[in-house]
């Protein structure tokens, strides 16, 4: 529920009361004296009525020079109003939608100052990347906590909406100005940590789960920041505290502008590609699908004649959102491909090795572990990116470990499973047999 108080101007008093009185809207008037204002008056209305009255109130003479302030109300004891509250019960959303003035504020006080937004920002950087070294998915987790990502996403949405184009700047900016903070200070404190010894000396960074899976992100890496977006945009509109929904806007952006900040510290820009655009791409599955999901809600701006440009400025910008987010997510595609081709090509090997081991001659061997190793510690092939074909390197090498009697010898193994598995495989690659013998007694 919300109150509502208007100050008056001489011109509006009388518009702005019969209007109460068609809708039958119990308010209090109290006369002004001493200023520009002849009367202050107030009435609540259920939260989902505020837009359609003030947008009524302004069509019969309301302005901008009339003050008018909207604060929450606890309770109200009021016949008259449960038949009010009754009237608007058929909306989508019942009484829980946003007026589009609280709308704009709310999401005008999402976005922190300047130096508030960098700090935390940076921060939140500085903890996710020590999070991802230490490969501790809590301490990950516990930088999205304080990260202040949510404001600028929906700040933009929501000035597009309305048509508020210096909200929409000023979201947008804040969204880059944030990005390339969370970057640089990733790749700062990586650079201070390796250069201090704070991690162990000669680490692979690919051998870090939590550092790996951003490195490499496929695309299901995408839908986290699609379910972002709605959740952020449905939070935001329906007044619900934003705290958890900006966590998971923060797990789409702040964890792989580390990794990417890891990967640049160690020297391996290649190697941060693919967090890079993950973080673009999440950042721009988030602002569609938050612009979408606004406008699907009914927000247009207040000006009945903005509503046709605030609709081309929509169509615009998703426009352009999708295409850059298309182009972009073809390296995830990539990667998706190029990992189920990987995962089939290491079940083949599993099963051409399950097969040879099955010969009476090897009945005391059983296999224990089939690894497919890269040429190179990028897991992915750079030239390859670069060139504009989105693969994998392919293994150069097979390691299969086996385990048999201390007392037995199967030197042919290693020939024999070379042969079976380029058959099976259709390339070339060097297998390598690894043997741990146990005492068959």
């Amino acid at each position: 529920m919300r109150h509502v108080e208007i100050s008056l101007r001489p011109d509006a008093r009388e518009p702005v009361l019969e209007v109460l009185e068609a809708e039958g809207i119990d308010y209090t008037l109290v006369p002004a004296e001493g200023n520009e204002y002849v009367a202050l008056v107030s009435f609540t209305l259920p939260r989902n009525a505020v837009e359609t009255v003030l947008d009524d109130l302004q069509a019969a003479g309301l302005s901008e020079d009339d003050h008018t302030v909207v604060v929450t109300a606890e309770t109200v004891i009021s016949r008259t109003f449960g038949t009010l509250k009754s009237r608007y019960a058929s909306d989508a959303l019942g009484d829980d939608r946003l007026a589009r003035h609280e709308l704009y504020a709310e999401s005008d006080e999402l976005i922190p100052t300047v130096p508030i937004y960098l700090t935390m920002t940076l921060l939140s950087a500085v903890v996710a990347t020590a999070g991802l070294l230490l490969d501790s998915a809590a301490v990950v987790v516990g930088s999205m906590v304080i990260a202040p990502l949510i404001g600028p996403a929906l700040a933009a949405s929501v000035g597009t909406v309305l048509n508020e184009g210096d909200l929409f700047r000023q979201g947008l900016a804040y969204q880059l100005l944030g990005v390339a903070v969370a970057i640089v200070g990733a790749a700062a404190f990586a650079w201070l940590a390796k250069s201090m010894f704070l991690v162990p000396p000669g680490i692979n960074i690919v051998e870090i789960d939590e550092v790996s899976e951003r490195l490499l992100p496929d695309l299901l890496s995408l839908f986290i920041a699609f379910g972002a977006g709605i959740a952020g945009a449905l939070s935001l509109a329906t007044g619900i505290s934003a705290a958890l929904v900006g966590v998971m806007i923060a797990a789409a952006l702040i964890p792989p502008a580390g990794a990417a900040g890891i990967a640049i510290a160690w020297g391996a820009p290649v190697a941060a590609i693919g967090s890079l655009i993950l973080v673009f791409v999440n950042l721009l599955a988030i602002n569609i699908t938050g612009l979408f999901t606004l406008w699907l809600m009914g927000y247009r701006p207040q000006v009945w004649a903005d509503t046709g440009d605030a609709q081309r400025q929509v169509r615009r910008r998703l426009a352009i959102a999708t295409v850059a987010m298309l182009v972009l997510s073809t390296f995830l595609v990539g990667v998706t491909w190029a990992s189920y081709e990987r995962a089939t090509l290491e079940n083949q090997v599993t099963a051409e090795t399950e097969d040879v081991l099955e010969s009476p001659a090897y009945d005391d061997v059983s296999l224990v572990d089939v690894e497919l190793l890269l040429e190179e510690d990028v897991p992915f092939d750079p030239p390859a990116f670069l060139e504009g074909e989105l693969r994998l390197d392919r293994p150069e090498r097979v390691v299969i470990t086996v385990e048999q009697p201390v007392d037995d010898s199967n030197p042919e193994l290693a020939e024999e499973l070379d042969e079976r598995i380029s058959d099976r495989t259709g390339y070339e690659m060097d297998v390598h047999v690894r043997f741990l013998e146990y005492d068959g007694a």
